[in-house]
């Protein structure tokens, strides 16, 4: 029998969503002499940690034809968090047999999963490369998300009759609900809350993502055990039984009574009927929004960096400063916005980035700002792609004065003043805040958090070199709120990392950042996810016309 003592146990790393990828190819070489080319494409993930490109599957061949749409389709989990890179080589074929060293090479490509969901209408044209001297066409990638992902079900049971498992009282009844998986194992994915000393239980409705419930196989056996709670975890079983999400939702508009069976119970009493029975209340399934629905929908992601330059970095010309540029390899600084910004960037439409530092004099008068751009342009802070702003990084670390002291709030504020001027859901602001040392301005800056907190952005903030963090670690609101003069966040906004957490030691430099990125980056989607649903926006793409 299953023991509830796995209750607890925390829940695997799940993907954003799943996402499915359709291919097409337009103008391809013609390298056949009586008839068309006979196009296959070859997809490649590379992996994270090796950067190894391992072949993730291949299209169908499509014969006689320069422009094939591919029927079969490739699913893709979704981390928004990481770079996903993806390579595509097509081939001409003369063989069902897709022999590769005899077949023709058409071109290739290179995308992120992330250019293609943040394109328009999740749909992006690349140009095929590789042949010397040839157009070799283009390859059109579409990804849709999978409508399983986003169906969330609502539901409500009781029971009647229960056995009592308890001495002095009644029982104290709860559910658990598992999956089957397919090597006839059970993974456990809902618990309803306990209803204290009652034979004849209502629990609280609850909701759970399909996709948890059955994987989006309806008529995957979702087995549900009922349980007496006992406080030193040795719960009693009452008894089980199982049904599906097919049989679950035909249910839907009329009451369903389950038996609950005991097994060892119905060994020894031949007279036994059931330890009880559930009734289902109501069912019902509807669909979330998610993250890919409002990047889809035309959400832009808007990305700003904010860098320290304080004393306490160290003299950027001395190897032992976190700013030094050493012709061998990146900063941490460096590392940290391309890490991040080179995801971003996929999800914005304009490649141009505001990029401020805080902390420094200033030229040509030497006056400490804590907003300064990075190019030195205040009419025009952008700089383009991350390129620009590391240049624009690097030459400010040759004009400027490192000094103190370390405050966060201008430039929180600055980029919240830009977050109120669009609240309709079409833009989204994230700043970056790479810093390395203690923060002065800890009561304005919790002041900029809760007042920002109401506005479409986030903030993140890495740090890097070997200082104590606490008060990073505070403004994280993963566990407590952040609150100012007793008004509290209205959401958690703010990811705090480490950078020093992420170094590879065997000096992987891409390793750290990849890992850095799929950290810092994860909170962002379920960050946008609550400013849309707190404000009840839609995407764009779901509103009426």
């Amino acid at each position: 029998m299953a023991s509830p003592g796995a209750l607890e146990s925390a829940p695997s790393r799940v993907p954003a969503t799943k996402v499915e990828l359709t291919i097409s190819c337009r103008n391809l070489l013609d390298m056949d002499t009586f008839s068309k080319s006979d196009p296959v494409v070859i997809v490649y993930i590379q992996e994270t940690a090796d950067k190894e490109w391992r072949e993730f599957g291949r299209t169908e061949v499509i014969d006689n034809t320069l422009n094939p749409d591919f029927v079969r389709k490739f699913v893709l989990d979704y981390y928004f968090e990481e770079k996903q890179n993806l390579r595509f080589d097509v081939y001409n074929v003369d063989s069902k047999t897709c022999n590769l060293p005899k077949s023709d090479f058409l071109g290739q490509a290179f995308v992120a999963l992330g250019e293609i969901i943040g394109s328009q209408r999740g749909r992006l044209e690349r140009n095929l490369t590789g042949v010397p001297g040839k157009k070799c066409g283009a390859i059109v990638l579409s990804a849709e998300e999978l409508s399983n992902c986003r169906d969330i079900v609502t539901m409500q049971l009781c029971a009647n009759k229960l056995d009592k498992k308890d001495f002095f009282g009644k029982s104290d009844p709860f559910l658990v609900f598992y999956r089957s998986n397919e090597d006839g194992t059970f993974t456990i994915c809902h618990k309803t809350e306990v209803v204290k000393n009652n034979l004849n239980p209502v629990w609280q409705p609850f909701s759970i993502p399909v996709r948890s419930l059955c994987n989006g196989d309806y008529d995957r056996t979702v087995k549900i055990d009922v349980y007496d709670w006992d406080r030193d975890g040795s719960h009693d079983f009452i008894g089980e039984f199982a049904t599906s999400y097919r049989e679950l939702s035909r249910a839907q508009n009329q009451f369903t009574v389950y038996e609950v069976s005991n097994p060892r119970k119905k060994c020894k009493k031949k007279k036994y009927i059931n330890s009880g029975t559930v009734t289902l209340l109501s069912f019902t399934v509807q669909s979330e929004f998610t993250f890919v629905d409002y990047i889809r929908g035309g959400t832009q992601l808007n990305f700003t960096v904010a860098i320290d330059f304080t004393a306490s970095n160290g003299n950027p010309s001395q190897p032992t400063s976190l700013h030094y540029m050493s012709p061998y390899q990146l900063s941490s600084y460096a590392m940290a916005l391309k890490a991040v910004g080179e995801i971003i960037q996929d999800y914005d439409s304009d490649k141009l980035f505001p990029a401020y530092g805080f902390g420094a004099k200033i030229p040509p008068d030497g006056k400490v700002s804590h907003q300064f751009p990075l190019n030195n342009n205040p009419d025009n802070p952008n700089c383009e792609g991350i390129e620009g702003v590391l240049e624009s990084y690097f030459q400010s670390l040759r004009t400027v004065q490192l000094y103190g002291p370390t405050n966060f709030a201008p430039v929180i504020n600055q980029v919240a003043c830009l977050a109120a001027q669009v609240t309709d859901g079409s833009q989204y602001y994230v700043l970056l805040i790479i810093t390395d040392g203690v923060i002065s301005d800890m009561l304005q800056t919790k002041e900029a958090i809760v007042s920002a907190s109401s506005l479409p952005m986030s903030v993140i903030i890495v740090g890097v070199g070997p200082a104590e963090f606490g008060a990073m670690e505070e403004l994280d609101g993963d566990e407590v709120r952040v609150s100012s003069r007793g008004r509290y966040a209205e959401r958690d906004i703010v990811q705090f990392v480490p950078f020093r957490d992420y170094v590879d030691h065997s000096g992987n430099h891409i390793l750290s950042m990849a890992r850095l990125a799929k950290d810092v980056l994860a909170e962002i989607p379920e960050q946008l996810l609550s400013y849309m649903k707190t404000r009840d926006i839609k995407p764009l793409s779901a509103r009426p016309q």
